[in-house]
C-alpha cells in the first residue's frame, strides 16, 4: 500500500494569478514545490493535479509527475480526491499545497507518521505556535485550537481563542498557527469528496471545517517550523530573495 503526496495546483489566483510558473529563481514556483515533496522520506510519490496544461508541462520540465483533473472542483481537497480515486493502492494521501516551496521533508515525515499512528483518526494536520499578535489578528492567517488529546475544536480566521482579560504573565503562546497540508486516509478523502460544502466551510472559506461539522475528528500535531505560504506578490518576492541568498546568487 502505498503513501502518495498530491500538490493541487492551479493557474487562477485572485492575489497572485499564474503562481504556479513564476519563475524569478529560474525554475517555476511548482518545481520548488514538488522538489521540496520528494525530501519526504515517507512519500513514495509526488503527483501534481491540475487542470492547466502549462502547469503540466513545468511538471514534466522538471522530472515529475501530474495527472490532469477538472477544472470545476471548489476546493483543492476535491481535486486530491480525485486523483487519490484513481489510486486504488493509496493507503495514505497527503495533500501539500502548491505554494510552500519551503516545506521541510521531516514536516511531512511528521504529518505522516501522526495518520500512521493514530487508528482512531481518518484525517491529520500540522499547527505551530503563535508568538506575534499581528499573525494572530490577521485573517489571512488561519487559526487552530485542540485538546488535550490532539484533536482539533476549531479552526479559524479571527483570532482564536480569543483572550478576555490581557494579562501578559500567561505561559504558552498566543495561539496556533494552522499549516495548510493534510494527511487522509484515501477511503476517507474520497467519501470528503463527496460532500457537499458545509455552512462553515462556505462561511469561512476553510474546507477543513467540513470535516468538523460532519462530526469526523481531525488529528493535531505542534510543530515548530511555520513554513512560509506565498499568496501575494510580495511574499514571493520575499522567496525569491531567501533563494538567491541561500544559493549565493545576487537578489
Amino acid at each position: 500500500m502505498e503513501i502518495v503526496g498530491v500538490i493541487p495546483a492551479r493557474f487562477a489566483s485572485t492575489r497572485l494569478p499564474g503562481k504556479p510558473l513564476l519563475s524569478a529563481t529560474g525554475r517555476p514556483l511548482i518545481a520548488h514545490v514538488v522538489e521540496a515533496a520528494r525530501r519526504a522520506q515517507s512519500l513514495e510519490h509526488v503527483i501534481v493535479a491540475t487542470d492547466d496544461a502549462r502547469i503540466a508541462q513545468a511538471v514534466t520540465d522538471c522530472g515529475g509527475a501530474f495527472m490532469m483533473t477538472r477544472a470545476d472542483h471548489p476546493s483543492g481537497t476535491d481535486r486530491v480526491a480525485e486523483v487519490a480515486a484513481a489510486i486504488p493502492s493509496a493507503r495514505i494521501v497527503v495533500n501539500l499545497q502548491g505554494d510552500e516551496p519551503e516545506i521541510s521533508g521531516a514536516t511531512i515525515d511528521r504529518l505522516v507518521a501522526l495518520l500512521r499512528d493514530d487508528p482512531d483518526a481518518p484525517m491529520a494536520t500540522l499547527a505551530a505556535p503563535i508568538v506575534d499578535e499581528a499573525v494572530h489578528r490577521d485573517p489571512s492567517c488561519v487559526k487552530v485550537v485542540f485538546s488535550e488529546r490532539g484533536r482539533a475544536l476549531y479552526f479559524s480566521r479571527a483570532p482564536i481563542p480569543h483572550t478576555r482579560d490581557r494579562d501578559s504573565s500567561a505561559p504558552g503562546p498566543i495561539g496556533h498557527l494552522h499549516l495548510g497540508i493534510y494527511a487522509y486516509r484515501r477511503d476517507f478523502l474520497l467519501a470528503l469528496g463527496k460532500r457537499p460544502q458545509s455552512r462553515l466551510e462556505v462561511r469561512e472559506k476553510l474546507e477543513q471545517l467540513r470535516v468538523l461539522e460532519a462530526g469526523f475528528p481531525i488529528a493535531i500535531a505542534v510543530v515548530d517550523e511555520p513554513h512560509v505560504g506565498i499568496d501575494t506578490p510580495d511574499d514571493y518576492a520575499r522567496f525569491v530573495a531567501r533563494f538567491h541568498a541561500q544559493h549565493g546568487q545576487p537578489a
